[in-house]
Parts: C-alpha cells; sequence; structure tokens
C-alpha cells in the first residue's frame, strides 16, 4: 500500500460537493485504507476524500486519546493498532445550540491555524466499510473532527469558518499557497 497525494490549498477539488457513496467495494476498502496510512503519515487526525482528490463522501478519523493526544514536540505517535474511523455517507442530523472554540489546522493548508466555532455536540449518521448504518452523538474532539471533514465533503474549508478580522491577516498566507499549488499543477 502507499499513501496518497494530499490536495493543496487552491485545487479545484478541495471546493466540489462530494457524490455519496453507492456501494461499499474491494476498491473501496482499499481506498480507505490508504486513507488512513495518508492520514497517519502526515500526523493528521482526520482526511477527506477531497483531499486526496477523490470527490466521494467518505472521510478517516482518528480522534482517540491515544493517538490524538499524544502530539508531543509537534508530533503525534502513530498508533500500534490503529483505531482510524472509516465514516461514509456522514451528515449531522441534529447540533446544539451552544457553540465553543477550537484552534484548527488541516492537512490541505499546512502552515495555517486558526480558531473556529462549532457546535458542541451533534447527533450524526454514517455508513460503515460493512454497510451498517449507524447514528450517534458526539461531543469534544470527535464532534470537532467529525464537522472538520464534513466541511470537506461540501466544499468548505476551515478557514471558511474564521472570523473575518483572523481570515484577512491570514489572506497572504493563503493566496501563497494557492499560487504555490497552481504553479505546481502547472
Amino acid at each position: 500500500m502507499s499513501a496518497l497525494k494530499i490536495r493543496m490549498y487552491g485545487d479545484p477539488v478541495l471546493r466540489e460537493k462530494a457524490a455519496p457513496i453507492d456501494a461499499v467495494t474491494a476498491e473501496l476498502r482499499e481506498l480507505a485504507a490508504e486513507m488512513a496510512e495518508t492520514m497517519y503519515e502526515h500526523d493528521g487526525i482526520g482526511l477527506a476524500g477531497n483531499q486526496v482528490g477523490i470527490a466521494r463522501r467518505i472521510f478517516v478519523m482518528d480522534a482517540s486519546e491515544e493517538y490524538a493526544g499524544s502530539k508531543r514536540n509537534g508530533k503525534r505517535t502513530a498508533p500500534e493498532e490503529p483505531q482510524y474511523e472509516v465514516l461514509l455517507n456522514p451528515e449531522i442530523v441534529e447540533a446544539s445550540d451552544e457553540d465553543c472554540e477550537y484552534s484548527e489546522g488541516c492537512l490541505s493548508i499546512p502552515g495555517v491555524e486558526g480558531k473556529v466555532f462549532r457546535p458542541a455536540r451533534i447527533r450524526v449518521r454514517w455508513q460503515d466499510l460493512d454497510g451498517a448504518q449507524h447514528e450517534e452523538e458526539l461531543d469534544d474532539l470527535r464532534a470537532r473532527v467529525f464537522q472538520h471533514e464534513l466541511d470537506h465533503l461540501d466544499g468548505v474549508l476551515f478557514v471558511d469558518r474564521m472570523a473575518v478580522p483572523l481570515r484577512a491577516r491570514l489572506a497572504g498566507k493563503l493566496n501563497a499557497l494557492r499560487q504555490k499549488t497552481e504553479t505546481a499543477a502547472g
């Protein structure tokens, strides 16, 4: 298995609305495993299909304390037994009125972090790789990661959710990232 290429800020696929997953196939299972490998390789806690150039409604995440909470000296410790989740056709069914603030970053927007307000608790629904439907209430980091990755599937980036003054301060950095991506695309 090989890690996938992460698409960077400015790549049009990051702004696409992802298409639903119709069937769980061997190829989809392989994609999920490759996405997880890529997420761990790049020290992420979530990765959406759009971020690897596949505009389908799939994301992987590992918000476990053993992994997400293991960050020391700027790097997480890769888990011996990966605990990532694969979520197909995810959706938010209900969201709390209470918001919480958290500094987010993104593998597709390296070097940029900023505070984003999101609902503190959400009720979500998704399908797993066995075709089973799940519904669960999430809070804390799992809720945050779920919302961030779901935004990717809708073509929304965390910088779009930042307060306007913060986004304005990051404009130069974002423009430089976009130009670098456009130059690399040729």
